[in-house]
This record gives C-alpha cells, structure tokens and sequence, in this order.
C-alpha cells in the first residue's frame, strides 16, 4: 500500500509540476507555409489590410477590416506613422497591442504570418483557451479565427555582427477568435520567445507595450473627439513586461486571455477569473454539433406532468416528475465580472498550491449585490464574503430556503457507443429537468429525447442524478448536504468503468448556480461506451454508500455499484460499475471557518429506481439521499433525519427531544407546516419593491423588475431612469411641417428625418405646395385647377376627355363591365332570344343591376324566382350567400372606386405604421422588439411580461383594445395581459394555437391533447366546440376576419395537413396534405391573400393563396422552426435549434435578419403588434343581432348557442 502511494504522490506532484509549465512555441497555434499562412512585406513598419471573413468585434464596435503591423499590433483602423503612437500609448487608433515596439524583420530571419481559419481542429483549440479563462460561459461557439504569429523579429535600431545571427529575437502570437456576438483574445508569450523587453524610441530605451487601446471616440452632444478607453496588460516597468511569460490570467503560464468585444452591449475588455487547477491541466472537449438530414424529425411533446406535493414511498413503477418536461429554459445566471483586473502568478516554488482564482479584496460596499438577495454581506481583513441568512443554506452567493423543494433545469448532450457498435448515438441539448423533495431527501430526474438505441442502456447510470441527490440530501445531525457547503457553482467530472467488459464513460457537469426562477441550471456532456442492455429490459440498482473527501476547492468520491439486468426471457444478469468523480468549486477565501476543510461524511443512497420509457423517449431515475458519519453510527430514529415526518413539501422539519418534531413553513409560504401555502408578498406588501418596479410573485418569494424607461442601479434594488431613445415621430414631439404637408420617418435612436409630402416641395420642417398649373400639366384644350398638395385637370367646353387628354365633340364615356352585361342581355331579350350569364341561372328575365358608377351592385336579385346573392367587384356570385324570397343577404360593399386625377401614391407603396412590435413567448415569459419598418430593433427588446414556472406557447394580440393574449399548457389556461385568466384547466389539457377576430371579438384554440377546435367570446364566455373529428395534433390557428375564414395546420405524423373552414364551422377543406413534414407555424397576411407555413419536418417556409393555388417555396434548409407571423413584405419566425427570431424577405425569398434573446432557451409562439387595425368588415361587428354566439362565415354570419347555455340561446344562420 505505502509503495502505491507514494507513487500516487509523485505522480500527483508530476502532473501539477507539468501544468504550470511554461509556454514552448511548441504549445502555440501552428503557423508557417505549412500552416497555409501569407507572409507581412519585410520591413521596419510594414501594414498588411486583410478583409476578414466574419466581422471582428472591439469594444462597442464591429470590423470588417483589420491592419496587421510589423511592429507587434494589430489595428481596426489605418495605423498613422510611428512616429505617432511608438512610446505615446494610448494611439489615436484602435489597436491589440500585443507587443508594440520598433520591430524589424527586413534581415529575412524575422518574419510575420498570418491567416483566417475555421478549420473544427483549431476552433476547438481556441474554446478550450477560452473555457478555461471563462468557466460560466458555456455558450462559447468561435465560428472564425485570426492568427497572427511574429517570428524572430529583431529590435530596429540592434544590430550584432552584420549577419544578423547574433541578434535578441523574439517570437509571439495572438489569436483573435470570434462568433455572432462576441470576439476574444488569446496571447502566447513562450518563455524562450522574448529575449528582449525594450526598443529604441527616439534614442532612449523603451519597455514595448501591450494592452488594447480604443483610440479616439466621438464625444457624446458635441463635434469633439477624446481618448478612448485604454486597457494595459503591461506597465511601463520592464519587470512587467518580463513577467508576461511567467504571468497568466488563464492557467497557463504565458497565455493571456481576453474577451475584448461583444455586441450588442459592451462593458469593458474583460479578463475573467480562471478556474482552479487541480493537479492537471483541464482539458474541455467541446463535440461539434453537426447538423444531419433526418427522415423524420421527432416532434417533442407539449404537456407537461403536473408536480405532485406528495409521493409514494417506497418508490414505484411511476414517480412525479419535475415541472415543464416538454418546454426547458435554459438560464444563464448574471456572470460577477472583478472590478479591477488580476493577476495570478505561478511560482515554480508553489507548485503544490496552484490557486489560479483572482480574489479581489474589495469590500461588501461595492460588492453587496454580488451576494444571494437572502444572504448578507460581511467584510474581512482580506476582503469580504457572503453568507446566507437564517431560514436559507448555501454559499452566499446562492442561497435556498430551508425545506423547499428545489428544482433543475438543463441541457445533456454527448456522443455514446453502445455495446460494440462501432458508430456513436449523438444528441445534443436534451433537457433534464430534476426535482428534489428536500425535506426528505428524495430525488426526481428525467432526461428527454433518448432514442431508443441508447434508452436502456442508460438506465444502470443512476449516478447522472447521483449529484443532485449529494447537493440535496437529507442532512444527518452535525452533517452538511454539497449545496449547505459549495452553493450551485461546481464543476463535476466522473469516471465509469463498467466490468466485466471494462467499458468506460466520462460525464462533465458544469452547475452553474441558481437562476432568475429559483431553479439550479446545469449543463451535462457524455462522451464514451456503455454495455447494452437489451431493449425492453429493467435494471435494479442496489442500494449503495459512497464516501466524500473534501479538500481545498475540491471533492472526491469513489465507490462500487452493484446493478441487476431483468432480461424478456426471465434470466438475471448480475453487473458492476466502479465510479470515481472529482467536483471543484471555488469558496470564499477570507473567512477561515469557510476555508476549513470539512471532514470525510458518507452519502447513502436506496430506493433507487431507474426506468426507460419508450414510447415517450424519457429516461427517469429516483432516489432517496441521506449525508452523515462514515462510522455506521445507529440511525437517527428522530422523524426529521428519517424523512418520514409528514410535514409539508415545503415546510422544513425541526427535531426535538427523542421522537418529537415540529414542521415549520418554509420562508416564502405560511401555516401550519403540515398544509403551507404561498406568501404572495406582492399583495400583502405592494410597495415592497420601491418605485418605478413592478413586483412579480414566486413561489416562496418575489422578485423586483424595472418599469419600461429604468433600470437597477449598481446596488441592483434602486431603478433609476434610463437615457433612452426617443421616438419623436411616434410621440408627435418632432419638429416636422403639419402631417397634412410632410412625413416624420424614425431612423432609430432618438433621430428621425422630416420630409415633405408629393405634391410639396421644401425640407420638410417647412414644405409650400407645388403649383402644378404653372408646369403647364393639363393639356392645352383644359383648365388647371390647383389644390394643396394636388390639382386636377378638367377639358374645355366642346371638349371631352379626362384633361390630360382633351378631343373635340361630347364625351362618350367607356361603359363599365356592369353596363356591358346588363346591355346585352336587354339587347338579347330586345330580339326575341337570351343568352346565359354565367355563372348565374340562365334566366332569360334576369338583369344585372349596376351602380352609379357601373359598377355591380354588391346584392344581385332575380325576381321571377324570388332569389338573392352577393357579388365581387367582377359580377361573380360570392359562395353560400343566396338566399330564399324574401330574405336579402348582407353583401359587403366591393363597388369599384372612380379612378383618381391628379398625382397619387403608387399601388405597391404601403409605408410599415410606426410603432408596431414583434412580441415572442420564451417559457416564462413574454418578450418584444420594436420595428423600425422591418428592421429589428434588438437593442430595444425586453420582456414585456415575466410568467414564473409557466410554459407560454401561443401568442395573440388584440389591436382594438391594445391587448395581449396568450395560452400556457402547465396550468393549463387561456389568459389575457395583467394575468387576467380566461380559461382555466377546466376541460383545457394543452391550448397550443390562440387566434383572434378583432371584429367580431372572439377568440378561437387548438387542443393538441383534446384534438379538437373551440371558440369563445374574448372574456372566455359561451364557449363552443367547432371541431373535434379527424384532427390528431392540432396546433397553429389563424383568423381572417374580412372573409370570416379559419386556417389551421394538424402536424399527425400519419397524415399532415392544413385545413380551412368559415368561422361558423362550415364548409371545411383540407388544403394542402402533399409534401408535408410538421407544419408548426402558421400566418395569413390579408393584404397580399397569402397563407404561409413553417414546416419543421420539409424545413421550409412556404406560401399560397387561400384556395390552394399557386404555392411557392420562400426559403428552405431551415432548421426547426416553431411559429410564424407575417408582416408586410417580411415574414418573421420563431426557431427551436437556433433559439432565435428570424426574418424572411418575402420579395427575395431569403433570411435577412437574426434575433437571439439574451438568455437562450427555446422560442414558441409569434405574433405582430400593429398601431392600428386594419380595414375590414364582416357581419358580427356588433354582434349581428344574435343572442349569443355571431359566427362570421364568406359572405354572411351564423348564430349559434355556446355548449353550456341558459335556454334563452336562438340558434341561426343569416
């Protein structure tokens, strides 16, 4: 034993030793030709400019274009002479100063390379540089990278021999890496690399410089410019610039990494804390995600499992499972950035006691907030630290009440070989969602979308809950559960070698703390080979004890684990798995109590239950957690350490004397520990988050959000007005000519541009008619009339024409359609013969009626057989409109309009009303962004209205009241805004498509769960079921009101389909069913008679007219869209994979826009906010004189009863 570890010892000390090694130009990014490098011109101040292929992002702003430099920079501007910026720092341009003297390479040994490479290899180098210097960020996906390598350059000004071998050279690198929104920095300064610290700069000796530097910016309100920001790595010492190769704010000696841009909000150049170093150097395999084409793409489900406030015990074939299975969030706690940079040296004396954290040692004054809302703030001699109040347990920084159940959301991918397949099952962001009963200690996981090929397999790995259950179990006296001690800020790496077959299996868990609902996020990777457990088998996982070593920052457990594989055939397979895993978190360094090492306790685990459900394609795990004493001691018998006490789930229980106990309610909620319930603070306190906030209630808490207009000040409770951009236009504040004369266009910010109306000249502040008569526009034979903005022409006497055409002789005017027809039908019965008029009855007596204008009277009749329709601005009679003797249908109005003289708009030319915004549902919560025409404005999005613990999925907007209605499947409900509810969970299952008619005020949803299609008044009353036949999964649903028409699409895997029918209920069509995958989205835009769909399966956007015709393909190879809007010439739609908002020209049939919400998660429903209604009519604007229900159809409207109804409903169509 003393031989095994002692050696375990030296090969500790080994591998530790090897990661704080210095940097080797060996261990920088390969460069040369060989690399496919470009060579910099030789010389002493030589500038290459280089279009780069993506933009880079520096400070606040974005570039296309960078300037390489010889002497150790790179610049986004044109560098001046170096007379200009050598020893002057910081330069009037922005530049990376990496190394930056007066450099030579005209000897031909010192050269510069350079290239741009997207190639995964390097990619992956750059986020495991990246990752280690930003652990929290798990969303660092580089899609391009610079590399800049300066080799061997001399000082200018040095010379040796004349051969140039005797030289000092020195060789570094920089590596600018970037994606959508983001660019970062990595520097490699090899120890053997910088043989010199100083240049000659006008004759005196000068320590070169490093740092980025801005340069000179536009001042705000005025014409002058200043000095940018500059952030210096190095001093102007030389023992600072040596000390860049034995430096690291990364972990690695020599390597400095920087997050120096991001759009579209910048703070500062950022160099985030490293992560500890344990040992051995970290290395981050992060997979490539590869998008495939898929026969069929599997459509998730949308109802989620209601929680259940009590369970079974011991645990059964079935458990309760964790809220909002089927709609994840994925939250990224706020990142605490240090105020002042750190600087983490590594000692080759230290080498044992690598800390590669950065504690500042500031005080709680300026770093309260950083703390838990429910912890306070205390300050040290070295600094401060946070400690969580009474009632809560943590770390401080994340603090949860004592005996609420606590809950989990997060993401699993990886990339699994099963058995001895010899090709990988991959998946990529499935959730999993955990729930843990605290009080006792039980522990609840479900991970979504597992195939089939890998499901069962799965199921002996107990152990990717096992965490959870550490961090939440039930607390034995004198012991402490992993989230009492490290909060929810851990990494977590495990090592499972499954025997006989020594199969082996590495799972990496980043917990990333408590986000803005009070849920733990965590992100999971598999990366392996498990052994196959036959499809249809069960396991049973014995129950186990496993030790847990604490140390400085660290944790260490191991154990054995004895599992039992039930085959179809009734054999029974006896297995092993050994199981290591180290958990590294970072506590607070000041407090000695916090910084004790806590001694060995041992978690026990039973009642451990795993199951595969296939047909849903969930894997589940269940498991009852206990911590304590590693020395067996005789279990508790006291209620509270047994979990079998009765109190309420979120009730903490208080031991007494012998058996006796007490339930006390959790913070948040109230009673008497047995039954508790919600404290909604918001009501009992309404001015408890201060002015200018809104209060929205939690379960057990609340939180505070800013009014439109303000924001947290730095002690993150104070909301303090905001600068924010004006719309002048909108609020009528500009200084623009009268509307009558001139228009005020927004051209973003707080700026617009006045411009004068056709027909008026001027610079639109001020616009005088132009006198159109005086250009002679009228022909000669006609006399000019002038008006304001306008003027008409009009013929002589003994003159016809419309006076741009003037003839001599009385006017004949062009008879119309109408007149036509009606005269050759009296001219056919003036012969004693008669034609047919089709496509009415031939009746020889009937004759069209026209207008005043010729143009057809909107109600035909024929009165030999007493008959009635309506008729279109061409003559043809409107479908389901005639009617009996007697009765006269209510036809609408479509007569011709006289054409117009004089100057008018163009057809084609219809102006977006300012104003309107896009909203989208995230979960919970729903977000908008402003449009300036059909631009996105993303730096005005902001969430319009926060619904904790909810799922969102449909969207609609009522533009008569300025309303907003959405359907949320966990209640499930039916709600308006100000959470005004509707339609509760009764007889609701999952409301998944929500349309409105403006003009007949009435609301219309899909039932995915229920399949059918309903409609209600929209205060939720006199409800009534239109559908409930042939339809399987049901979900987006449109309304167009001038026609009184319904369109919705049904994604039934069997048989996809979007359907048509009247608002009543009639004349229902299948539309399209070729050519279908899962048409999710679904719009209508009125003003071009055009119905668009999303299709998840085809991934295209298509578009049609609303009978069935003319159907064109918008854009495809699109990636899993949701639900779609239309807009004007733009359509916009939500994308499940790409967690965005897209934007669709529909004119150029490609993408031209991205929206991603600051937090990532998954986007639902879509819809548009319009300034004004839009012109239209149809028969139930007031009601149509019906009891109850008005239902529009084409061309006239049904009464109808709701299904629950009073006995005074008369049911009728009209």
């Amino acid at each position: 034993p003393c031989k095994f570890l002692c050696w375990l010892g030296w090969a500790t000390l080994f591998a530790i030793a090897l990661s704080v090694n210095s940097l080797s130009k060996h261990d920088m990014f390969d460069y040369g030709e060989q690399a496919g490098d470009q060579l910099l011109e030789q010389g002493t101040d030589q500038t290459q400019a280089l279009i780069l292929n993506q933009s880079m992002f520096f400070f606040d702003g974005a570039y296309d274009t960078v300037y390489i430099n010889t002497n150790g920079f790179l610049a986004v501007e044109e560098p001046k002479v170096e007379s200009e910026y050598l020893g002057k720092m910081p330069a009037s341009f922005g530049m990376i100063a990496i190394f930056l003297g007066d450099l030579d390479n005209s000897d031909g040994v010192g050269k510069v390379y350079y290239r741009q490479d997207s190639r995964p290899s390097v990619l992956l180098r750059t986020i495991d540089h990246i990752s280690q210097a930003f652990p929290q960020d798990d969303e660092i996906k580089p899609t391009h990278a610079l590399i800049i390598t300066w080799e061997n350059v001399a000082a200018h000004g040095e010379h040796g021999r004349g051969d140039g071998l005797d030289r000092k050279r020195n060789t570094f690198q920089l590596v600018v890496a970037s994606m959508a929104s983001a660019s970062y920095a990595i520097l490699f300064y090899p120890r053997e690399g910088l043989q010199y610290i100083s240049t000659p700069v006008a004759g005196q000796s000068v320590p070169v410089q490093a740092g980025f530097s801005q340069g000179l910016v536009q001042a705000w309100f005025s014409w002058s410019s200043s000095q940018g920001p500059y952030y210096r790595i190095a001093t102007d010492d030389e023992a600072s610039v040596r000390q860049l190769s034995e430096e690291t704010n990364s972990g690695r000696r020599g390597v400095w990494v920087y997050e120096i841009g991001t759009s579209p909000f910048f703070s500062s150049i950022t160099p985030e804390s490293p992560p500890r170093n344990n040992g051995e150097q970290q290395e981050i395999d992060f997979p490539p995600y590869e998008h495939e084409e898929e026969e069929e793409t599997p459509e998730p489900e949308l109802y989620p499992e209601p929680v259940q406030t009590s369970y079974p015990e011991p645990v059964q074939t079935s458990y309760p499972e964790p809220v909002q299975n089927r709609y994840p969030e994925t939250l990224q706690p706020p990142r605490y950035q240090p105020q002042t940079p750190q600087v983490v040296v590594v000692d080759e004396d230290d080498a044992l006691d690598v800390d590669v954290f950065a504690y500042s040692s500031e005080t709680c004054a300026s770093n309260r907030q950083k703390c838990s809302s429910f912890a306070d703030c205390k300050d040290y001699t070295n600094g401060y630290c946070c400690h969580c109040r009474p009632g809560f347990y943590g770390n401080g920084k994340d603090c949860v009440a004592e005996g609420k159940p606590q809950r989990m959301n997060g993401k699993v991918s990886g990339r699994v070989f099963v058995g001895n397949s010899p090709s990988p099952l991959e998946f990529y962001n499935n959730d999993l969602h955990s729930y843990v009963v605290a009080n006792d200690g039980r522990a609840y996981v479900a991970i979504s979308t597992i195939p089939a090929g890998l499901g069962p397999s799965l199921q002996p790995l107990s152990s990717l809950g096992g965490v959870i259950g550490w961090a939440f179990a039930l607390e034995q006296p004198g012991y402490e559960n992993g989230f009492s001690i490290i909060g929810g800020v851990f990494s977590r790496q495990a090592e499972v070698t499954f025997l006989p077959g020594n199969e082996r299996l590495t799972i990496k868990q980043e917990f990333k703390g408590v986000d803005e609902h009070d849920h733990l996020v965590v992100s999971t990777e598999l990366e392996g080979r498990l052994p196959e457990v036959p499809h249809g088998s069960t396991v049973q996982i014995d129950p186990y004890k496993e030790l847990y070593q604490y140390g400085s920052n660290r944790i260490t457990s191991s154990s054995n684990r004895d599992y039992t594989v039930s085959l179809l055939d009734g054999s029974v397979q006896t297995k092993t798995y050994q199981w290591r895993q180290t958990i590294t978190y970072q506590s607070c360094p000041n407090d000695e109590a916090v910084r004790a090492v806590q001694p060995t306790q041992q978690l026990s685990v039973d009642q451990i239950f795993v199951m595969y459900d296939s047909g849903n394609q969930l894997i589940r795990y269940a498991m009852s957690n206990k911590i304590g004493s590693i020395h067996g001691d005789p279990p508790e018998q006291n209620p509270c350490f047994t979990g079998r006490h009765g109190c309420d789930t979120n009730a903490a229980c208080r031991p007494g004397e012998g058996v006796q106990f007490t339930c006390e309610c959790s913070t948040g909620f109230t009673g008497d520990g047995r039954q508790c319930y919600d404290i909604d603070e918001c009501r009992e306190t309404p001015e408890i988050c201060g002015s200018h906030a809104v209060c929205n209630n939690q379960p057990g808490t609340f939180r505070c959000e800013c009014v439109d207009g303000f924001q947290f000040a730095s002690n993150g409770k104070t909301c303090v007005e905001v600068d924010r951009p004006i719309d002048h236009c909108q609020r009528g504040t500009n200084n623009c000519d009268i509307p009558e004369r001139a228009r005020c266009s927004y051209t973003g910010a707080s700026a617009y541009i006045c411009s004068c109306l056709s027909g008026f000249v001027g610079d639109g502040h001020t616009c005088q008619d132009i006198d159109e008569c005086e250009q002679g526009r009228c022909h000669q034979d006609a006399v000019c009339y002038n008006a304001q903005g306008s003027f008409t022409c009009q013929c002589r006497p003994g003159f016809h024409g419309d006076g741009f055409r003037c003839a001599p002789g009385s006017p004949e005017l062009e008879k119309t359609q109408c007149e036509r027809d009606r005269e050759s039908i009296q001219v056919s019965s003036d012969t004693g013969s008669f034609t047919f008029f089709r496509p009415r009855p031939a009746v020889s007596q009937y004759v069209p009626t026209c207008d005043q204008h010729g143009a057809y009277e909107p109600t035909q009749c024929h009165g030999s057989i007493g008959q009635c329709w309506c008729v279109d601005g061409n003559g043809q009679e409107v479908p389901n409109t005639r009617t009996g003797p007697g009765q006269r249908p209510l036809c609408i109005d479509q007569g011709v309009i006289p054409p117009p003289i004089g100057p008018t708009t163009r057809p084609d030319v219809s102006p977006v009303a300012p104003g309107t915004h896009l909203l989208f549902a995230q979960s919970g919560k729903i977000e908008h962004i402003p449009l300036d025409g059909y631009s996105m404005n993303k730096g005005e999005a902001k969430a319009l209205l926060h619904l904790p613990d909810r799922v969102v999925i449909a969207v609609a907007y009522d533009c008569v009241e300025k309303m907003v209605y959405w359907t949320d499947i966990t209640g499930p409900s039916i709600s308006k805004r100000n959470d005004v509810l509707l339609l509760s969970s009764l007889d609701l299952e999952s409301p998944e498509g929500l349309a409105i008619d403006y003009l007949a005020r009435l609301m219309f949803w899909t039932d995915s769960m229920k399949d059918r299609i309903e409609v209600a008044k929209l205060d939720g009353s006199q409800r009534r079921v239109l559908f409930d036949t042939d339809l399987v999964n049901p979900r987006p649903i449109v309304a167009d009101p001038s026609y009184g028409r319904l369109y919705w699409a049904d994604w039934n895997r069997d048989g996809p389909k979007i359907e048509m029918s009247n608002m009543d209920g009639t004349d229902r069509t299948v539309l399209v069913k070729d050519d279908l995958g899962l048409p999710n989205g679904l719009t209508y835009d009125p003003e071009s008679q055009q119905l668009c769909w999303a299709d998840a399966g085809t991934r295209k956007v298509q578009c049609m007219d609303p009978n069935g015709r003319n159907r064109r393909t918008i854009v495809e190879g699109i990636q899993y869209p949701f639900a779609i809007v239309s807009h004007g010439r733009n359509l916009y739609y939500t994308d499940w994979r790409r967690e965005a908002v897209v934007a669709v020209d529909r004119t150029t049939d490609r993408e031209t826009d991205e929206f991603l919400p600051q937090k990532r998660s998954r986007v639902y429903g879509i819809a548009t906010t319009p300034t004004q209604c839009p012109q239209a009519y149809n028969y139930c604007s007031n009601n149509g004189g019906c009891s109850h229900l008005c239902l529009p159809r084409r061309g006239g409207f049904t009464c109808r009863c709701p299904d629950v109804v009073d006995g005074s409903c008369v049911g009728r169509n009209l």
